[in-house]
């Protein structure tokens, strides 16, 4: 078993103003700013970015405006002993992008999609970020004409190719998921991402990142995600949290729904010696009273190292004897009564 001391991280978007999109705001906005000092008394080292999560109004400043003001971050993160785990271009709010960004049909919203990725590059190398992270969030479609599939998938692919060639040295971390907000997204499942990764020009730059709910809604086991990444050293890096069933990507707290889920995706980071970020992309409860409301990170993490101290401690002999004689009712009792602590 792995001797490893995880580092967390979590984006400033986990500390959410309290708005519910079905009613009034449950709790007071916490200032973005004020966010930083709020990680290391968590247990948290890393911070996940989007582009203008570091330069809010990104599309309106100049690129020295831009610089200065990435600058800036870096100096806050110093101070706070903070590491910019990644920074994410946000390709889903800006009018370009309402049909896609790299995958529109529109030759004019596929520029301002590349313009966005090039201006992401340069803020995570002044920050001092190794990665950007592609979540393609509109990459996909409505209804399956709406794009040629085939072409969609070769603009992807042309796109991780011009990012590679850009920037000699970033990591690109491609985050799948199947479904929401396009009906049905063109990079799936890590699957995918493995294979683009694979048809790239530097396949040792292009890995995943996996998020516990989007594997689920998938329809997928996230632990064997991640094992497949692994086993092709393609696990850049996790987002855990838990998924109430295949329906919108819900981000509660890790473990909170399926313990038993939620164990063997600690036991095979354990197993595979993962050196990465734990990252946490939790969200609090609609309803959760106060100001900041930080319980959901402390408590997901909490579990986490709980269930750390069960992966290690579990009799890995008796396992292979399960596993050899192929009693797998024994294997199933031993895990859930460990579990249990019975």
């Amino acid at each position: 078993m792995s001797n490893t001391n995880y580092r967390f991280s979590f984006g400033p978007w986990n500390i959410s103003e309290g708005s519910d999109p079905f009613g009034p705001e449950v709790r007071p906005a916490f200032p973005h700013e004020e966010k930083y000092a709020l990680y290391r008394p968590l247990g948290f080292e890393g911070v996940q970015f989007h582009d203008d999560d570091v330069v809010p109004n990104i599309d309106s400043l100049s690129p020295d405006q831009i610089s200065r003001k990435a600058s800036e971050i870096k100096t806050v993160l110093g101070n706070h002993g903070l590491t910019p785990e990644f920074v994410a271009p946000r390709l889903w709010f800006a009018d370009q992008t309402v049909d896609g960004g790299y995958t529109s049909n529109s030759a004019t919203d596929r520029q301002y999609a590349w313009d966005r990725t090039k201006k992401t590059i340069d803020i995570a190398n002044t920050i001092g970020s190794k990665a950007i992270v592609l979540w393609l969030a509109r990459e996909g479609s409505y209804i399956r004409e709406a794009k040629d599939a085939k072409l969609a998938y070769q603009r992807i692919l042309e796109t991780i190719n011009n990012i590679l060639s850009y920037d000699k040295t970033i990591e690109i971390w491609i985050e799948p998921k199947p479904n929401e907000p396009t009906d049905q997204a063109y990079v799936p499942t890590i699957g995918h991402t493995i294979a683009l990764s694979y048809a790239s020009a530097d396949h040792s730059r292009v890995k995943g990142l996996i998020e516990s709910a989007h594997a689920m809604l998938a329809g997928l086991d996230a632990s064997d995600e991640m094992a497949f990444a692994l086993a092709h050293n393609k696990l850049a890096s996790v987002h855990l949290n838990d998924q109430n069933g295949l329906k919108y990507d819900q981000d509660k707290n890790f473990g909170s729904v399926n313990l038993r889920a939620a164990f063997n995706q600690v036991r095979i980071l354990e197993e595979s010696n993962y050196d990465g970020f734990i990252g946490l992309d939790v969200k609090a409860i609609r309803t959760q009273r106060g100001t900041p409301v930080t319980d959901h990170l402390k408590n997901s993490r909490e579990i986490f190292l709980h269930l750390v101290e069960k992966s290690r401690n579990l009799d890995t002999n008796l396992i292979q004897q399960y596993r050899d004689a192929r009693d797998y009712e024994s294997l199933e009792l031993y895990i859930l009564k460990h579990l249990m602590g019975v």
